[in-house]
C-alpha cells in the first residue's frame, strides 16, 4: 500500500485566521497530542510581523518549548527578515513562500513575486544550515486576479529549484480549484522540472478538496498539508476557506487504501482539543 505523509499546519494556518491568541503553553499539548497520534511532520509557526499576524508573536518561544526528535517541526517565512529570525530562533526546516499572482503578492508579501523571490534567494544564501522547502500560493486561482496559468506556476517552481529546496508545495488558497485544474498544473509543473518534489496543500469548500487529494495521491503526490478541525485560511485573500482538516483527510486516504501511520481515534481527540483551545482563548477583538 501507498504511503501518504499529512503535515498538520493547525499551529500556522490553522491560527493565524483565527481572532484569538492561543496560549503558548497550549499550542505545545497540542503539539504532543498531534505527535501521539502518529503525526510526524508538524508546522508550528510563522516568522512574520506580530503586528500584521498577532497570533504568531510567540513563534520563537512555540519553537523551543517543543520536544526535540519527536517530529519534524516546520516553520514559515515570508522574506530575509523572517529567515533570519527564524535560524536566530533555532529553526531547521523553513518554508519560504511566494504567490503565484502579482496581486496577492501584494496584499500577502507587500511587494511583488519578482522581488520577493530575489529578497529569499539571498536569505536563503546566508543560511546553508537550513533545510528549504517552498510553497506557491494562489497557485491555481486567485482572488484578485482569477484563474493562474500552469506555465506561471512552474516558472516558480524553477526559480525555487534553482534556490536549492528541497521540495516544493502548490497551495489553493482559496479552496475552490477544481480537480481538474490542479491535477493539469501538477502534469505541467512535473513535466517542466521532474526531478522537484511537489506536495499540495488544498484548502476546502464544502468538501471538494477531498475528491482532489485523492486524484493527486493516484497520480503520484505523496505529501499533502492540513490542519486539525479545518482550521485556516489566509486573512489577505478574501473568500478563502479553511484548510482540509487534518481527521477527515486522514480518515479519506484510509478509505481509498493509503497508508498514513496516523492513529484515526487518538487524531480525533485532539481535533476536539484545539476546537476547545480556539473557544476558550482570548479575543484579540475588542
Amino acid at each position: 500500500m501507498t504511503r501518504i505523509d499529512v503535515t498538520d499546519v493547525f499551529l500556522r494556518d490553522g491560527l493565524q485566521d483565527e481572532d484569538v491568541l492561543v496560549a503558548t503553553a497550549t499550542k505545545l499539548e497540542i503539539a504532543e497530542g498531534l505527535i501521539s497520534a502518529g503525526v510526524s511532520r508538524l508546522e508550528v509557526a510563522s516568522f512574520v510581523n506580530p503586528k500584521r499576524v498577532p497570533q504568531m508573536a510567540d513563534a520563537a518561544e512555540v519553537l523551543a518549548g517543543l520536544r526535540a526528535g519527536a517530529a519534524e517541526y516546520t516553520v514559515l517565512a515570508l522574506n530575509g527578515k523572517g529567515i533570519d529570525r527564524a535560524a536566530d530562533a533555532g529553526a531547521t526546516h523553513v518554508q519560504i513562500v511566494a504567490s503565484a499572482s502579482q496581486a496577492h503578492s501584494s496584499a500577502n508579501a507587500g511587494q511583488s513575486t519578482e522581488d520577493a523571490l530575489a529578497s529569499l534567494a539571498e536569505a536563503v544564501a546566508r543560511h546553508p544550515e537550513i533545510d528549504f522547502f517552498a510553497g506557491i500560493s494562489t497557485a491555481f486561482l486567485c482572488p484578485f486576479e482569477g484563474d493562474v496559468r500552469a506555465d506561471r506556476v512552474a516558472g516558480l517552481v524553477g526559480a525555487f529549484a534553482d534556490m536549492g529546496v528541497s521540495h516544493v508545495g502548490l497551495a489553493d488558497t482559496l479552496g475552490t480549484a477544481a480537480t481538474a485544474t490542479v491535477i493539469a498544473t501538477v502534469e505541467t509543473v512535473r513535466a517542466a522540472h521532474p526531478n522537484v518534489p511537489l506536495s499540495l496543500h488544498l484548502h476546502n469548500a464544502e468538501g471538494q478538496a477531498l475528491g482532489t487529494v485523492i486524484a493527486a495521491a493516484r497520480a503520484g503526490i505523496d505529501r499533502f498539508d492540513a490542519a486539525l478541525a479545518g482550521f485556516g485560511g489566509c486573512p489577505f485573500a478574501p473568500g478563502a476557506h479553511g484548510n482540509i482538516a487534518t481527521e477527515e483527510i486522514v480518515r479519506v486516504l484510509h478509505e481509498h487504501g493509503f497508508v498514513t501511520g496516523i492513529d484515526e481515534t487518538r487524531l480525533a481527540e485532539v481535533a476536539s482539543a484545539a476546537r476547545a483551545a480556539v473557544a476558550s482563548s482570548a479575543s484579540l477583538v475588542g
